[in-house]
């Protein structure tokens, strides 16, 4: 597959030191909409199993677990934004041409 998007090397050695920080921000405010279902009003195994159900549905997103392979890059960028992972603010310290691809690829978004 190749990249939508050719990256600096720059921007690959950056993406690979943030992917960790944001993925454990973006379960640190899963957990807590984790906790924010445990604890409403209702019978524990409605819970449970809404618990259940939304925990196989959030691992799969990039934000819990993403390839971090130069040629799926761009996609993981992609996807971190789209779960709300990471705005637009996240990416100072990228390169200009990678920070006005994002903005011009997720144009009309509102992260």
């Amino acid at each position: 597959m190749s990249n939508i998007f050719t990256f600096h090397e720059s921007d690959w050695k950056l993406y690979r030191k943030k992917t960790p920080q944001w993925q454990e921000d973006y379960m640190e405010r899963l957990n807590k909409e984790y906790i924010a279902i445990l604890s409403a009003p209702g019978l524990a195994s409605t819970k449970f199993w809404a618990l259940e159900k939304r925990i196989r549905q959030d691992k799969k997103k990039p934000g819990v677990i993403v390839e971090m392979s130069r040629s799926n890059m761009d996609l993981a960028l992609l996807g971190l934004f789209a779960d709300g992972a990471i705005t637009l603010d996240d990416l100072d310290g990228f390169s200009s041409d990678l920070r006005e691809w994002m903005v011009t690829v997720t144009a009309g978004s509102h992260r």
